[in-house]
Parts: C-alpha cells; sequence; structure tokens
C-alpha cells in the first residue's frame, strides 16, 4: 500500500480546481472489489474538502492529474474531454527500438475486449483512436517514447504501442510484466535491486482551459525517483 501525505502531492491550487502529482500505486478512483483501498479523493478531502474527479490515471501510472473542487467546474473540465480540447503528454519507457522517430497510430480500440480485460484492437468493432508517438532518446535495446493521445480510451497509449510491438517495461496487461533488474544475472539471489517493478508511463503534463479564470493553463511533473533511475541506467549502458 503507498503511503501518501496529501501536501506532497499537491502542485497547485485555487477555489476551482487542485493539481496532483499521483504516485505509482495509488488509485485514482475507489476500486470496484475494495472500496478500503485508498485512493486520491480519499488520500486528500480530508485537508482540501470536497473532490470531484475529472479523469483517471491507471494505478501504475504516475503524473499529473486535475480534480475539480466545485460542481461549475467539473461540469467545465468535463466538456473539455469529452470536446477534446484538453491536451496531456506521456512519456513511456518501451521495449524494443524503433526504426521510425514519429509514429501515428490509428487504431480502432475496443475496451474489455477479452478474458484479461484488456483494450484490444477492432478494425470491426472498435472505436476511432489516434496516439501521436515521437522517440526522444534510443538506446541499446529500449527507447524513451512521448505519447499524446488525442482520444481519451482506458488504455490507449497502453493498447497502441503493443500493438505496434513496442510494449510498455514492466507493463502486466500488455507486456511481460517483468520488473527490471539493476543487473542482469541468471542468479537472482545476487541481483541487488529493481530498478522499476511497475508500468514504466509517467503523465508529464496537462494542458486545459480554467474553468473560471478563462485562460489555457498547463501543468507538469518531473519524473518520479525510479522512472529516471531508468534513464540514467540505460544511458550509462551506452
Amino acid at each position: 500500500m503507498v503511503i501518501v501525505n496529501a501536501a506532497e502531492i499537491v502542485i497547485y491550487q485555487d477555489p476551482d480546481i487542485l493539481v496532483v502529482n499521483k504516485p505509482a500505486g495509488l488509485l485514482s478512483l475507489q476500486d470496484g472489489y475494495n472500496k478500503e483501498l485508498p485512493h486520491l479523493v480519499t488520500v486528500l478531502s480530508h485537508e482540501y474538502g470536497r473532490l470531484l474527479m475529472v479523469h483517471r490515471l491507471d494505478r501504475d501510472t504516475s503524473g499529473v492529474v486535475v480534480i475539480a473542487r466545485t460542481v461549475e467546474a467539473h461540469r467545465s473540465l468535463n466538456h473539455q474531454f469529452q470536446e477534446r480540447t484538453v491536451a496531456k503528454v506521456y512519456h513511456a519507457l518501451v521495449s524494443g527500438v524503433p526504426s521510425w522517430n514519429e509514429y501515428l497510430a490509428t487504431f480502432p480500440l475496443r475496451k474489455d475486449g477479452d478474458r484479461e480485460h484488456r483494450t484490444v484492437i477492432d478494425f470491426k468493432h472498435g472505436k476511432k483512436a489516434q496516439t501521436d508517438f515521437v522517440i526522444l532518446e534510443k538506446y541499446s535495446r529500449f527507447a524513451l517514447m512521448e505519447a499524446r493521445p488525442h482520444t481519451g480510451y482506458t488504455h490507449q497509449i497502453r493498447a497502441h504501442l503493443a500493438y505496434i510491438g513496442f510494449p510498455i517495461l514492466a507493463d502486466p496487461l500488455y507486456g511481460n510484466g517483468e520488473p527490471f533488474l539493476e543487473k542482469t544475472t541468471t542468479d537472482l539471489s545476487k541481483t541487488s535491486s529493481y530498478l522499476i517493478k511497475r508500468l514504466a508511463l509517467h503523465a508529464c503534463s496537462i494542458t486545459f482551459d480554467h474553468p473560471t479564470q478563462r485562460v489555457r493553463v498547463t501543468f507538469s511533473t518531473p519524473y518520479p525517483v525510479d522512472f529516471l533511475s531508468m534513464i540514467q541506467a540505460f544511458k550509462h549502458q551506452e
């Protein structure tokens, strides 16, 4: 269970919105099976009062989330997400090194498409989806990639990357789910530690129209320690 100090994850607040840097391992929304598990509202509401969720990140995805504090702000932000005027930028560490530097994925997606409840590519029944990918850095066997989803379907980035052959590191649903070891050895008892145990995906920034100030705003978050340690390890291997 992730222990979170509310004040440490809030990066901006005003009477209308709260912007937080969600740590990996913390739920965005209440778990449907275990309602006792902590999630963003339970962590934050004691200190910040009534909160209304607008969007979510997967449990193991870290990064920026905007939360409404009033009904009016919630309505405004919901409308912006529905109209796809909210711009989100993610960074992912992926397995494999693409030959391309930019790629536009337009494969249609269908939620809950198999027995593992994954989002699948479905050219017949899927909904239109679009994600822009840009390579930021290439390493010997991995790459750092930027993803800009233009639609907001569940697991969109994960499903698109897996389909084109570059699953996100440590992704338990769309990749092999294996933690990345600090030292590679056949004797696991001699492995010093894991660099990253969770999905290597970070929500770097979000841009939207402020609900009441009527200005375009952008909020960003730095890489967490585990994500940054992976990048440093890959660079060291070059």
